[in-house]
């Protein structure tokens, strides 16, 4: 059973997407059994993390029969298996609120078979072990994405969605390129290969320099692809134009997945492969992430709708991050190694902690969307009369967003911070601590003007497009609720998941144990001898 576990994240929502096929005419059918499928990936996930933990190891498994670096291989290491629990976390709650929230037509167009199959790739994108299996998931993210976002053929969604799919295949055309000079230079494109094989060209004496620069300049192709897949700076403007115009739920699995997805490929690419000019390469990282802070956070606090509020924030919080992956790369280089765990322990713990907030928060817009007609501020108010629960969690989410103590973000931007000070960057700490001001400033503006502010009079604001009946808000509240309360107990519990995030950070950086369990002959291998 161990062999296959790192397996069943990718086959359970693809069986499950296979599944809803059959019964696409019925709804209450496709519901049963997306709901049955998403459920199981919940237990699929919690039993692989507890197996990766009682292993102490990286589980690898190696597709028909083929050894690495030959076949596929699907590696379960404790960054993998953090990340698929936070994906089965996010798919189950997204769906019962897409439950509640979805109008017939956009469910009978496809909507539960596309969103397992999204749900598959990003499993896939975390547990695979070869850099162009992770291709093959981010092009069925992107055309199941693509396929999400246009749902429903309103102006607004083509609109955002020309937007998005533009962006994300010149990301494609990047990644796709650099595999290709990769491969010339290495002749593989297994990670744990590619660690032991690049390694060896950068220690020949005589191409020692040229070998390190060429590897270094291929590495900023491969950070331009996945720059774009994370929203980095200067590659996110398609983000803010297109996260506001899908329905909320949909919104709301992008902000808690995909960047998470580019993010999780540059800390998986770079320590794997491109570890020979970690200063270099980390310093440009830090720079573009330093960026990506201020340009998020001062785009949002521009905004006066609820969702582009959110969506530029998305940017703002990648930057974050890739500022804790740079410092603690940077760190660990220096021979700072518990302080670059720390860091990268901090960007982790982020990731966890704001694919459950920012998701939540986009969910909180789609009931305020439901209710009112509107997510712009200036046609709203009165919320926190009309909807105290309601309101109280958006106000602890967003507090959790801003890093406010003791809730989830505070203790991730403890953690960068204290690692920033330690090492230095004194400069990158105090934009960080700005753009948490600016952070908590955007979120007191929604809560003032949408909650806490009396209705206009003298403004007029579309009615809902459909009444919602108790049942659909109830199905739509359950996981709001449910994810405010997570993100408490995220701060109050943060010892044992940031435990494990210290322990995910030090194996991505000593990265021995990974190696051994793709391929255990470390010091070289006989081809011939790998065949089956």
């Amino acid at each position: 059973m161990t062999l296959v576990l790192p397996l069943m994240p990718v086959l359970v929502p693809l069986t499950t997407a296979i599944a809803l096929f059959f019964v696409r005419k019925s709804i209450p059918a496709q519901r049963a059994i997306a709901l049955i499928g998403t459920v199981t990936l919940g237990f699929v996930a919690a039993i692989l993390a507890i197996a990766v933990h009682r292993e102490g190891a990286p589980l690898a498994v190696q597709a028909g029969g083929w050894a690495a670096p030959f076949g596929i291989t699907m590696v379960a290491d404790q960054l993998a298996v953090i990340l698929v629990v936070l994906t089965a976390v996010v798919a189950l709650g997204v769906l019962i609120y897409a439950m509640g929230s979805l109008d017939e037509r956009r469910e009978s167009m496809g909507f539960h078979p596309l969103y397992q199959t999204l749900i598959t790739a990003v499993c896939g994108a975390f547990l695979t072990g070869d850099i162009f299996n992770m291709y093959v998931w981010f092009e069925v993210m992107l055309l199941s994405s693509f396929v999400l976002i246009t749902l429903g053929g309103e102006r607004a969604q083509l609109d955002g969605a020309i937007k998005y799919v533009t962006l994300n295949l010149l990301s494609s055309s990047f990644f796709l390129t650099a595999i290709g000079l990769l491969y010339g230079t290495a002749g593989t494109l297994n990670f744990a290969d590619l660690h032991l094989r690049l390694s060896e060209i950068a220690g020949s004496p005589e191409q020692r320099e040229q070998s390190e620069h060429f590897l270094s300049t291929l590495s900023m192709l491969f950070l331009a692809g996945f720059g774009i897949k994370a929203a980095l700076w200067p590659f996110f403007f398609w983000l803010p134009a297109s996260y506001h115009t899908p329905p909320p739920v949909i919104a709301a699995v992008f902000a808690g997945l995909l960047t998470k997805v580019g993010v999780y490929s540059i800390i998986r690419t770079f320590t794997m492969v491109f570890d020979q000019e970690p200063m270099f390469v980390g310093g440009v990282i830090l720079a573009l992430a330093t960026i990506s802070m201020l340009s998020g956070v001062l785009g949002a606090a521009s905004q006066y709708d609820f969702r582009r509020i959110l969506a530029f924030h998305s940017v703002s919080q990648v930057g974050y991050m890739l500022m804790g992956f740079a410092i603690g790369w940077m760190a660990w280089d220096n021979g700072q190694k518990e302080i670059g765990t720390l860091a990268l322990a901090g960007t982790i713990y982020f990731i966890f902690h704001h694919g459950i907030v920012k998701m939540n928060l986009f969910l909180v817009s789609g009931l305020v969307l439901k209710l009112k007609g509107t997510t712009n501020l200036k046609k709203l108010g009165g919320l926190f009369e009309e909807d105290a629960p309601l309101a109280t969690v958006f106000f602890v989410t967003a507090m959790a967003l801003a890093g406010i103590p003791i809730l989830s973000g505070f203790w991730a931007k403890l953690a960068l911070v204290r690692a920033g000070l330690e090492t230095g960057h004194y400069l990158v700490i105090g934009v960080s601590l700005f753009v948490s001001v600016l952070t908590l400033f955007s979120m007191t503006k929604i809560w003032a003007e949408a909650f806490w502010k009396e209705l206009p009079e003298d403004v007029e604001r579309p009615e809902p497009a459909t009444k919602a009946t108790p049942g659909q808000l109830g199905l739509m509240f359950a996981p709001v609720a449910s994810y405010a309360l997570l993100a408490v107990l995220l701060g109050v519990c943060v010892g044992p998941l940031f435990d494990l995030c210290m322990q995910a950070a030090e194996g991505v950086f000593e990265n021995t144990a990974y190696i051994e369990a793709v391929n255990p002959a470390i010091e070289g291998y006989d081809p011939e001898e790998l065949l089956p």
